[in-house]
């Protein structure tokens, strides 16, 4: 039903796809302060996760408030930053078990394929930004209906302001 209204339904479809591309913009944010996380500052992989999750909610949630729900006003902000904060790490308690279990073959894999002449992209680089990946994936979906119909549950189908 959900996924028949936002394929039926224009609005919901420029939405779907504002969502989407916030969630590139979060990806970056994401991706960004792990890899810099790992990388300059030392973290292990599942905590620097969890620090780039938290920078990527921030990012999101002022993009979805602003952009993706403009006519998302009946909720004060701090009680759709709970909402919105809720949904987001129970997505990172779905995330975090993914990457945790597939950094480490995924690793080995590009260990043993051996295709890469540059020297700073590692095999360990490569695993670890893969696994986030996988888990990034599988929450956008989680994310995406629960907070239409929960977070921005103020929001009609029928009305969108661009």
């Amino acid at each position: 039903m959900i996924f028949t209204t936002i394929v039926n339904n224009p609005h919901e479809r420029r939405r779907f796809l504002r969502f989407a591309t916030v969630g590139v913009i979060g990806a970056v944010v994401d991706f960004g302060t792990f890899n810099i996380l790992i990388n300059f500052i030392g973290l292990g992989v599942v905590l620097a996760s969890v620090f780039s999750f938290i920078a990527a909610i921030l990012s999101n949630f002022t993009w979805n408030r602003y952009w993706t729900y403009p006519d998302s006003r009946s909720k004060p902000i701090p009680t759709q930053l709970i909402e919105f904060g809720i949904v987001s790490v129970v997505g990172l308690l779905i995330r975090t078990p993914i990457i945790a279990a597939l950094e480490s073959p995924f690793r080995l894999l590009y260990e043993k394929i051996h295709f890469l002449p540059v020297t700073f992209i590692t095999a360990e680089l490569l695993g670890n930004n893969t696994a986030l990946a996988a888990g990034v994936l599988t929450v956008m979906f989680w994310n995406f209906f629960i907070n239409r119909y929960w977070t921005y549950g103020d929001v009609s189908s029928g009305n969108f302001q661009k």
